[in-house]
């Protein structure tokens, strides 16, 4: 069954980086990065335009040029807080499977190829225990690079059902507030959407200036739970 499951994230992973290669050579990248355009593209397939919109927030969380705000706006924009909402979970949460079952079958060298070593030894206390709850809070700090996190976790000892549970608790409140914010400019809202744009900000704000104390205080944290072995050897002498 792993096996199978391996397999099956690898041929999308290569699928996926196909078509990561077509947009990134063509016009289609410049599109992706004008809400306009984006937004053209997708309403362009019709009654299929979900499933392209899930798609394209599955590739972003993998890897594609497409940045989170923009495809989380789309959602609202294109079909309402709901919808909205629920597309782009779908696509997340695929995504983020996607990018945790790799690592898990890859191991670390091939995901090195995707993040950064040094963003891996950043957090490499996530992978030698489950951190759950640190790794919940990590996806709810706003800015936090939480695709990384998906491939960081895949190479602990978390378990898969534990982990899309974090996921997607976590990256709720984020996708929340990008839906709104488009399902208001569609409704052309634009009093309420100040007031929700200038909420983020201040959040966007606050996590910038404060996230590296928050994410040491998480891992000292963490440490005082499950100490490194090291530690525990020099407390036994």
């Amino acid at each position: 069954m792993k096996k199978t499951i391996g397999v099956s994230a690898v041929l999308l992973l290569f699928f996926g980086l196909a078509l990561y290669l077509l947009i990134y050579h063509s016009d289609l990248y410049l599109a992706f990065l004008d809400r306009k355009r984006l937004s053209a593209f997708v309403k362009s397939f019709g009654s299929f335009s979900p499933l392209i919109f899930i798609a394209l927030q599955i590739l972003q969380v993998l890897f594609a040029p497409i940045p989170g705000e923009v495809t989380g706006f789309l959602g609202g924009f294109l079909y309402g807080n709901f919808f909205g909402i629920v597309y782009s979970t779908i696509g997340l949460g695929i995504g983020s499977w996607l990018a945790f079952i790799f690592a898990r079958w890859a191991g670390q060298p091939l995901v090195e190829r995707i993040v950064s070593p040094k963003v891996i030894q950043r957090f490499d206390y996530l992978m030698a225990h489950k951190g759950v709850l640190i790794a919940f809070l990590l996806f709810l700090i706003p800015g936090f690079p939480k695709d990384y996190l998906c491939y960081i976790l895949g190479l602990g000892h978390m378990r898969l059902k534990t982990f899309l549970i974090i996921s997607t608790a976590g990256r709720l409140l984020g996708t929340i507030f990008l839906t709104v914010q488009g399902s208001l400019v569609r409704e052309k809202n634009y009093v309420v959407l100040a007031i929700v744009i200038g909420v983020s900000l201040l959040v966007l704000l606050i996590a910038f200036l404060y996230r590296e104390k928050i994410e040491a205080y998480l891992s000292r944290r963490h440490f005082r739970h499950h100490p490194k072995p090291e530690d525990q050897k020099t407390e036994s002498e």
